[in-house]
């Protein structure tokens, strides 16, 4: 039941709005700020890229270096890069899922991308 004859107060449902814009900044914030790391061939590639997603760096052991095969290197730098990526999207599940949650979540407020 909303007090005062069914009107919500729409200076409350401001203020809870505007806190959780702040709490999805704050969150997109540390996961800009958050290194996540994949690797393949048993670690010989090694990525890491922000909680947003972006590579920030890629370590290659030289045994993975073979001269005669590239294409196994580009292999696992792209799986490398690729589990990274699907832990990026763990911690960005993790960050920002309550969050979208609170704003109802799967279309609960048009025109949101969560």
């Amino acid at each position: 039941m909303i007090p005062g004859g069914g009107q919500p107060n729409m200076q409350q449902l401001l203020q809870q709005a505007q806190k959780m814009q702040q709490d999805l900044a704050q969150a997109q914030e540390e996961l800009a700020a958050t290194e996540v790391d994949g690797q393949a061939g048993g670690g010989l590639v090694k990525a890491t890229v922000n909680g947003s997603g972006e590579l920030r760096s890629l370590v290659i052991d030289p045994k993975a270096v073979d001269p005669e095969d590239t294409e196994t290197l580009a292999d696992l730098v792209v799986a490398a890069v690729q589990a990274a990526n699907e832990n990026a999207q763990q911690l960005q599940q993790e960050k920002l899922g309550p969050l979208a949650q609170g704003l109802g979540g799967g279309g609960g407020l048009p025109g949101l991308p969560f």
